[in-house]
């Protein structure tokens, strides 16, 4: 009878291995990144110069209802927004107040530094 020759097993290399599989791996985060990159600058707005209508704000009044507060040409507009449509509520003349920042809800947390001072001096 023929002896049957032992098949020939390649070697595995586990070091090179894992080089590749973290390579690929660091490339797919890579390609992810960037595409996420090219969608937020495609999608980038070009800012609002030249524009002569802004919305200023926008509440939700129900489900299907909004309020709108727009800027155009110097003057404001609340405009209401339905499912019947949209229409003008009211319209202030004159040149628009800026709209004020809401306070600060919390004073702000005084530095680490200062705590574990205050609490060495507490003991």
């Amino acid at each position: 009878m023929l002896a049957a020759a032992p098949a020939a097993t390649p070697e595995f290399n586990a070091a090179g291995e894992l080089v590749r599989v973290v390579l690929s791996l660091l490339g797919i985060i890579g390609l992810i990144l960037a595409a996420g990159w090219l969608t937020r600058r495609m999608q980038r707005r070009h800012g609002a110069a030249g524009r002569r209508i802004r919305c200023v704000e926008s509440f939700a009044v129900g489900a299907r209802d909004r309020l709108l507060l727009l800027d155009a040409d110097g003057k404001r507009l609340l405009i209401g927004m339905g499912p019947s449509g949209m229409q003008t509520l009211h319209v202030y003349d004159g040149t628009p107040e800026p709209v004020a920042a809401e306070p600060p809800v919390a004073p702000p947390m005084p530095a680490f530094g200062d705590l574990l001072a205050r609490w060495k001096r507490a003991s």
